[in-house]
């Protein structure tokens, strides 16, 4: 058969490339005459493979491998921050998981922290990515299908000590089963129980003054009569804490980038005791009044002279970690001065020095130097409105208050973390 007008072909090979090159190529891989195609002849395979889909693999987006973890977070502290690290670098997306109030008083005690106070501080960490409030505290077979399925998770994530229910069961036993649980390594050192432990220890050895409505208070009121009593505490809460610092930790929540050449660097500092949502807050309008948050942490020595023997709860790099893993601070000064200097201004390039509108109380140091003289005389320092009205004291007042509940809590726990510290094991891990 022979077609003197081809056209119809070239109109048919420009509308269906793959379509007509398929048929050439099918013709040429078994000996057929082309002539059908009016003289168009058939190029070697090689030609038509780049072009036609069924000869390659199709480039699609690498699958987002979505991770979960779920905890109680109060008292956020460090070691929260470093699990939920370590659970986002082994996926790509981390969702987190908030036990609700009533499912931690049903398994562990009352929180310190509410809900709201909690989800801020979780949601403030710059390793997660999404949040589910009042998750349940063991893993049932029907909230795992809830997160695979609506949630798209692909693994549940949970350190390396164990999570018991009341009856002795495993609280990640289905996750297990189904083949979907991945394990971290838990940072040790701190822990919520440990936290209450050194508050309450201010209750049970120290001398506590009553407030004018009764109650007893952790204000750090100095008594220089009983100096030698004050550092005897001080350094007995000290020794509570058993977290040993190393720089590769601070590398690993450092966002190890520094302000471009013409960053507008704000300043903020303080002692960040007790991480709360009361400093993420605080931390978040900082942010947002230039291109680079730097934030001032100051030594342990520091806040004790000014605000009480009984302070600070936590120490120095126990501290800075907890405000490097903020998504809103961009760089911390370990250990930075009390009184904003000119040379620390000029130093780090500083435009702006902010602080809060709340923070604890210095009564005994009335009359002492303004440690913003220096910002306020250049006109570069800004009182910030505090969105909370949340005080390191505040919180530690909240367990200090229902503390014969937090003191039988602690017991329990004290003695699981015993049964850990016994049968620990080394676990490779970051």
């Amino acid at each position: 058969m022979d077609f003197e007008n081809n056209s119809w072909i070239w109109e048919g090979v420009s509308h269906y490339p793959h379509l007509f090159g398929g048929i050439m190529l099918t013709a040429a891989v078994l000996g057929l005459s082309t002539s059908f195609f009016g003289g168009i002849s058939v190029p070697s395979l090689t030609y038509f493979w780049p072009d036609l889909g069924i000869f390659h693999k199709r480039k699609y987006g690498k699958k987002r491998i979505r991770v979960y973890m779920d905890g109680c977070f109060d008292l956020m502290h460090y070691g929260h921050a470093n699990a939920l690290r370590q659970a986002k670098a082994l996926g790509d997306e981390l969702v987190v998981g908030i036990v609700s109030d009533e499912e931690i008083i049903a398994n562990k005690g009352p929180p310190v922290l509410s809900m709201e106070e909690r989800f801020v501080l979780v949601s403030g960490l710059k390793w997660v990515d999404e949040v589910i409030a009042n998750a349940p505290y063991a893993i049932t077979e029907q909230f795992m299908n809830t997160l695979f399925n609506e949630h798209k998770i692909d693994y549940i994530i949970h350190g390396d000590d164990p999570c018991l229910l009341p009856d002795g069961t495993d609280a990640y036993a289905l996750a297990k089963k189904a083949g979907r649980y991945k394990q971290i390594k838990r940072t040790e050192g701190v822990s919520s129980t440990d936290i209450v432990g050194r508050i309450l220890s201010y209750v049970k050895d120290t001398k506590t003054h009553e407030d004018q409505n009764g109650s007893t208070s952790l204000r750090g009121e100095r008594d220089n009569t009983n100096g030698v009593q004050g550092e005897k505490s001080q350094s007995k809460c000290l020794h509570l804490s058993h977290f040993l610092p190393t720089s590769r930790r601070i590398v690993q929540f450092s966002n190890g980038e520094g302000p471009g050449p013409n960053a507008r660097i704000v300043y903020i500092d303080g002692a960040f005791d007790l991480f709360h949502a009361g400093h993420v807050e605080i931390l978040k309008n900082a942010r947002q009044l230039g291109d680079f948050l730097l934030v001032g942490i100051h030594t342990d020595q520091a806040v004790s002279e000014h605000r009480g023997a009984h302070y600070p709860i936590m120490h120095l790099h126990e501290r800075s970690l907890s405000v490097l893993a903020c998504r809103y601070v961009d760089e911390v000064i370990i250990g930075a001065p009390w009184e904003v200097t000119k040379d620390m201004i000029t130093t780090f390039n500083i435009s702006l020095v902010v602080h809060g509108t709340v923070a604890e109380s210095n009564s005994f140091l009335n009359g002492a130097r303004d440690p913003y003289e220096v910002p306020k005389s250049l006109g570069i320092f800004h009182m910030l409105e505090s969105p909370k009205d949340i005080t390191t004291t505040s919180v530690a007042q909240r367990i200090i208050a229902n503390h014969e509940a937090y003191m039988k809590r602690n017991v329990k726990k004290a003695e699981s973390e015993k049964k850990y510290y016994a049968a620990k094991k080394y676990v490779h891990g970051e």
